[in-house]
């Protein structure tokens, strides 16, 4: 017997088709203009086998969206640490990495802050992290970006603007560092080459003979 997934339905009534997606949780999405109940079962029947094996790919990725209220693990350079939240009498929220634990000590249960905390120690991590290896692959590609700029982002783990800057999502640093040294040597392809054709890839590959295997680990991974 199949349980129909639990699922969202987003309805717009511009939409020609209906769109199925996920959010970083592995809940089933569903975007279409109005339909029956019995169309959504239909084709949830239909799709149950890619459903299934689209959800356990993504409950097994790491660097998800981090659960505070349970046992929560912090990714660094391709490596889980443990989050320990910790009751502090001052006031402010403060937060430690020791190379092991990850420690949040706070006066006020505030997820939104841990999470700030999170975010602020990945953005610090890669200002002092990445430039130095771009700076290395960049002499040694001879290839010359404009500057480096750093964000987090949802969608792209780097991108090298028409002018040839380059920006890298601080979420690299939950990468392995082969991991993030395959997206430096892309972003700085893409100085030379603003596309994915051929030529782009066997720039890539000229100084990366294992992409493949890099660009495979990277998708074990969220943003």
């Amino acid at each position: 017997m199949y349980f129909l997934p639990q699922y969202k339905h987003i309805i717009n009534p511009k939409l020609k088709h209906i769109y199925l997606s996920f959010d970083e949780e592995g809940n089933l999405i569903i975007k279409s203009s109005k339909i029956s109940t019995k169309q959504i079962e239909q084709l949830l029947l239909k799709k149950a086998s890619w459903i299934k094996k689209s959800q356990q790919r993504i409950q097994t990725k790491k660097g998800k969206v981090i659960n505070f209220k349970r046992e929560s693990k912090l990714y660094f350079l391709g490596k889980s640490h443990t989050i320990h939240l910790s009751p502090y009498q001052k006031k402010r929220t403060i937060s430690t990495f020791d190379g092991d634990n990850f420690i949040i000590k706070y006066n006020e249960y505030n997820e939104l802050t841990f999470q700030k905390h999170i975010d602020i120690f990945y953005r610090d991590e890669a200002k002092k992290y990445i430039p130095t290896l771009v700076e290395r692959w960049s002499q040694k590609m001879n290839l010359h970006y404009n500057k480096i700029s750093f964000r987090k982002t949802k969608r792209q783990w780097g991108s090298c603007s028409s002018t040839n800057n380059l920006s890298f999502n601080t979420m690299m640093m939950k990468l392995p560092p082969n991991v993030i040294e395959y997206i430096i040597v892309h972003e700085l392809s893409h100085i030379k080459h603003k596309h994915h054709q051929k030529a782009f890839w066997n720039l890539v590959e000229n100084y990366l003979p294992n992409y493949r295997i890099q660009i495979k680990e990277l998708k074990n991974f969220t943003t």
